[in-house]
């Protein structure tokens, strides 16, 4: 007689400890991709929120800088004379950039208007509706909160037309961490020789 040999497959105790094992190394190697796929997005919403802040951290220092007079804070917003493009010594509202934070304190953006040349007293800059002009407006900073101005004064009674160095603050959400940031500028060439005696208008001359 001829000897047969039979191979024996698992036992059902050996395909459930392979299933349990099976199942272990699928569940880690799940909770490994989810991991990095949250670090991932969480790396690129850092990223992308901190480009925005350099970005108008640029934007907002170099206007300051630049800029001749800070012509106040009308509604809220933060109201500067860019530059006397024509020369002739007066605000004109296409001079004007106001940087808008909304009623909610909760972006950063730049309106710049682009009507024709009118001259305006600053009186008029604090009642000035933005939307009742052509503006062109670019979002700096579309999502933040508790944006506050502060116009810094040698002499706390003074009016805002006299500061010389601005200060906006705001608060950013990343990752789930709130953090607060600071924009900080002076102003280069002060428009002040321009300002009446109490500082709440523009005179015609340099006299």
């Amino acid at each position: 007689m001829r000897d047969t040999s039979y191979e024996h497959g698992f036992t059902l105790v050996e395909l459930l400890v392979a299933l349990v094992v099976s199942s272990l190394i699928l569940a880690a190697v799940a909770t490994l991709a989810f991991a990095m796929s949250s670090a991932t997005k969480s790396t690129d919403d850092t990223s992308r929120k901190q480009a925005e802040v350099r970005f108008a951290t640029l934007r907002i220092s170099e206007l300051i800088r630049q800029c001749r007079l800070i012509c106040g804070t009308p509604g809220g917003e933060l109201a500067v004379w860019r530059a006397d493009d024509n020369g002739d010594g007066q605000i004109n509202v296409n001079e004007l950039v106001y940087v808008e934070r909304g009623t909610g304190k909760n972006y950063l953006r730049l309106c710049e208007f682009t009507a024709p040349d009118t001259p305006i007293d600053l009186s008029q800059v604090q009642t000035l509706n933005p939307d009742a002009y052509t503006v062109r407006r670019a979002t700096l900073i579309p999502k933040c909160s508790n944006v506050e101005f502060y116009a810094h004064l040698d002499n706390p009674t003074d009016p805002v037309s006299k500061a010389k160095r601005v200060s906006i603050s705001f608060d950013l959400t990343e990752n789930d961490i709130v953090r607060h940031y600071q924009i900080s500028a002076a102003l280069r060439s002060w428009a002040g020789n321009l300002l009446s005696a109490d500082g709440q208008s523009i005179v015609t001359d340099d006299d």
